[in-house]
């Protein structure tokens, strides 16, 4: 039925992992279509190489591409692939406006309502929180959500779920593997650690973090901090209050890695501890377990989506709440953050490396299950 088709997702790593079991549902729906992405060009590691798709389109969303008339050019050059459906996986303006002047014979999807009226259908997103007249989390996963638009816009009745998918090249792979061989020995198992998050009330306490870090070195264990340029200073904090910070077992490879290179480290890694944010994503898509706080981020939307993986909840009343900035102040000052404590964190480290305890890249992935298990404390 439709023979060229795009898909548009603008936002940050983790929002363009979400849409990667829409892209392999639309592949299996329409094996002799034409099926296009269109993405931020500093992500195109997470699609670039996707088995998926015909082509990926970037945009210099931060660069030329940022510019009014640059931005008008490079709707005239979508417009000019002729595309019969646009699929819009995000509600935010530019990617409203490119979908609304695509040209394309449909429009479906997410979109502002200022650019609704040159949509098709035009379907809501229950995976994000609403803002008026209260703060209301959304009510199911994203992914779920993306399938949703394909089986009430599309009309896709038989959707494929492989889970969240990332393919990397062999050069990103021997890469990865030469500088985890150069850092660690054949036989030391390492722990991932990414300890930042886009927003303040993600992260949980980087005492904790070092806490974590100092056990699990004394009892063997690799450390690797990851995470990119924009978390080097809370990563360098976070390790001046380890003990074992001179641990030939600790490593710090935060801002060095390129996207496809963090996927093959974690291929080579036997666990993840991580905060709700981008890295968790590339994470379940790479198949390792995961350990992972959830503070401010709401968790019906966003949980790790694999099975095997451990998602624990604060008890405070006020999550999920949203917000970029904790409100409160003093002893309360992100206590969603500050209750789930080291004990419990370590708790299910201990039951993951117990369960897989060997790199990611030899556990067997599960199809079919993607529900974490959520623990409340």
């Amino acid at each position: 039925m439709y023979k060229n088709i795009l898909v548009i997702n603008l936002m940050h790593l983790g929002d363009l992992m979400l849409i990667t079991p829409t892209l392999t549902t639309l592949r299996k729906n329409f094996p002799n279509s034409k099926i296009s992405l269109l993405a931020d060009k500093k992500l195109a590691d997470l699609v670039k190489l996707n088995k998926n798709l015909d082509e990926c389109i970037f945009i210099d969303k931060k660069g030329a591409d940022d510019k009014f008339f640059n931005f008008v050019k490079f709707i005239l050059k979508i417009r000019e692939k002729n595309f019969d459906l646009v699929i819009n996986l995000h509600r935010n303006e530019r990617a409203s406006a490119i979908a609304a002047f695509s040209g394309a014979k449909k429009i479906v999807g997410y979109s502002k309502p200022i650019f609704s009226i040159f949509f098709t259908k035009v379907l809501p997103n229950p995976s994000i929180a609403q803002l008026k007249p209260k703060y209301i989390p959304g009510s199911q996963h994203q992914v779920i959500s993306h399938f949703d638009v394909l089986k009430n816009a599309v009309g896709i009745e038989k959707i494929f779920d492989n889970g969240l998918e990332m393919w990397i090249d062999d050069a990103a792979k021997k890469s990865a593997e030469k500088i985890f061989s150069e850092n660690f020995s054949e036989n030391t198992k390492v722990i991932a650690f990414n300890i930042g998050a886009s927003w303040i009330t993600k992260r949980w306490i980087d005492d904790y973090f070092a806490k974590c870090a100092d056990i699990l070195i004394s009892r063997g264990f690799g450390i690797a901090f990851l995470g990119g340029t924009m978390d080097e200073k809370i990563v360098e904090s976070c390790v001046e209050k380890m003990q074992q910070k001179n641990s030939s077992l600790l490593k710090i490879f935060t801002g060095k890695f390129s996207l496809a290179e963090l996927a093959g480290f974690l291929d080579k890694c036997v666990l993840f501890l991580t905060t709700d944010s981008g890295p968790m994503h590339i994470g379940v898509a790479r198949n390792i377990p995961i350990v992972t706080m959830f503070g401010a981020s709401p968790v019906p939307g966003f949980f790790p989506y694999d099975s095997k993986d451990i998602l624990i909840k604060s008890p405070v009343q006020c999550h999920p709440c949203g917000q970029h900035i904790c409100p409160k102040v003093g002893e309360e000052n992100l206590s969603c953050m500050k209750k789930i404590s080291v004990e419990v964190v370590m708790k299910y480290v201990d039951e993951l490396l117990k369960n897989f305890g060997q790199p990611a890249e030899k556990i067997p992935k599960v199809y079919g299950n993607y529900k974490c298990r959520v623990v409340e404390i």
